[in-house]
């Protein structure tokens, strides 16, 4: 049975929240039906407008964040969480040069992905399209208000975006130099629309609203994807857990592992992209393993491991069965020891959440095996897991890392935003009898 608070028809205030998002979403199709045939042009134009406002209106964000992170202090948010709530000069700044790095892209709509001729004279063609109206549901990061809305509008969707409670007004001021950009450009404000409440009988409203919504993008933990998955009628793309790996192969540079794991865990924690578990090769056990244990420990980083691990450090805490099906988002790491490649294959294919995983060797042959081998959406080689990320993909930004297999997988970006069309032309061809 679906939950009743995500299904309701009212929020807390009494208003009727399936009468709201029929409102906005018939707004939102209006807008959809302008912006899929709407040139680069004016797109383009909307996000260099929209990042002008980012830049001229951060005293405002920062108030407006002001307000999210006293809110979020005082209902205990974690560090992490707080982390990704901040909206600082330089992330402000990030944002508007996001918004700057999509209207720099191809636009994908009208793309002809490919075309051939039939004997009987029939002209055929494969064009991108835009998918319609987007709903996009996130928890505590402002700035998915900001990707989210500039990747739809370049791929010409509308968004309806749903963001946290702990986010409410950081998005909403974002929201608005989104909107004003639109308007200077002469495109309908529509086109970017948000959930004017913080109540969840909304989400239930958005998931159910297959009039005018064409997919849902949900962005947020293990609990918010797996109700969504359980009661949208809406077709989805996934962003499950990023439970992601590392490799440490018997054939990796140490120097170069040592880096590359701190980096991949403690550069920011808070992430999806950051390394979760990581694997070490038993033949590293007495060389490298101690190192980089204390490497993590010295960087802050709590570290639970194995009985061979525990023995390379005595701070290491035991790790149990839940740590390798665990999504930390914090300063913690599951540390194993695997014998060889196989080993390392078969624990990440086990304990994946089909995110993210890398491999740190000189051995080419295992890199490759180990990349054809591991059925995630992102497979790395001498690299952080940090770089899974659509701006480090050259895409601009992302709406979100999709783990499932279908349509989309990996970052979602503009032309994962789209979908196609068959034009088919003739001359008087009829299909014989």
């Amino acid at each position: 049975m679906a939950s009743t608070d995500v299904l309701s028809d009212r929020d807390a205030s009494g208003v009727d929240v399936r009468d709201l998002m029929a409102d906005i979403g018939r707004r939102a199709k209006a807008a959809a039906l302008v912006l899929a045939r709407t040139p680069s042009g004016p797109k383009d134009a909307a996000l260099k407008a929209a990042a002008s406002a980012l830049r001229s209106g951060v005293a405002e964000i920062q108030a407006a964040n002001a307000l999210d992170m006293d809110a979020g202090r005082e209902k205990g948010l974690t560090a992490a969480m707080l982390d990704r709530l901040e909206l600082s000069d330089a992330r402000i700044e990030g944002m508007a040069q996001g918004l700057e790095a999509i209207a720099s892209l191809p636009d994908p709509v009208g793309a002809v992905m490919a075309e051939w001729d039939r004997p009987n004279g029939l002209k055929l063609q494969r064009v991108r399209v835009p998918l319609g109206v987007i709903g996009v549901i996130y928890e505590s990061r402002p700035n998915v208000t900001a990707d989210a809305g500039a990747l739809c509008l370049k791929s010409g969707n509308a968004v309806v975006l749903r963001g946290g409670s702990e986010s409410f007004h950081s998005s909403r001021a974002i929201l608005a130099c989104l909107r004003q950009g639109l308007e200077a450009a002469g495109l309908p404000a529509d086109a970017i629309q948000m959930a004017p409440t913080t109540d969840r009988a909304f989400v239930g409203a958005m998931i159910t609203a297959t009039d005018f919504i064409d997919v849902i993008v949900p962005r947020g933990g293990k609990s918010l994807i797996a109700r969504l998955s359980a009661e949208s009628r809406i077709p989805m793309f996934k962003h499950l857990d990023g439970i992601c790996h590392t490799y440490v192969h018997a054939a990796a540079k140490p120097d170069l592992a040592r880096e590359v794991v701190v980096n991949a865990k403690m550069r920011r924690t808070g992430i999806c992209g950051a390394t979760e578990t990581l694997l070490v090769d038993r033949a590293l056990s007495e060389s490298l393993l101690p190192q980089l244990v204390r490497d993590l420990i010295d960087a802050g980083c709590e570290v639970r491991g194995d009985e061979t691990v525990r023995k390379a450090d005595d701070r290491v805490i035991a790790a149990g069965e839940l740590d390798w099906q665990t999504e930390y988002l914090d300063a913690i790491i599951s540390v194993k020891v695997v014998d060889g490649l196989d080993d390392a294959i078969r624990h990440i294919n086990t304990y994946s959440s089909q995110h993210t995983e890398s491999i740190l060797t000189e051995d080419a042959d295992a890199a490759e095996r180990f990349m054809n081998e591991v059925d995630s959406a992102i497979v790395m080689h001498n690299a952080s897991t940090q770089f899974a990320d659509g701006g480090e993909f050259g895409m601009g930004a992302e709406i979100g890392i999709s783990t499932g297999k279908l349509h989309a997988r990996g970052p979602v970006g503009v032309e994962q935003l789209t979908t196609f069309k068959y034009k088919v032309r003739g001359e008087g061809q009829c299909r014989p009898k």
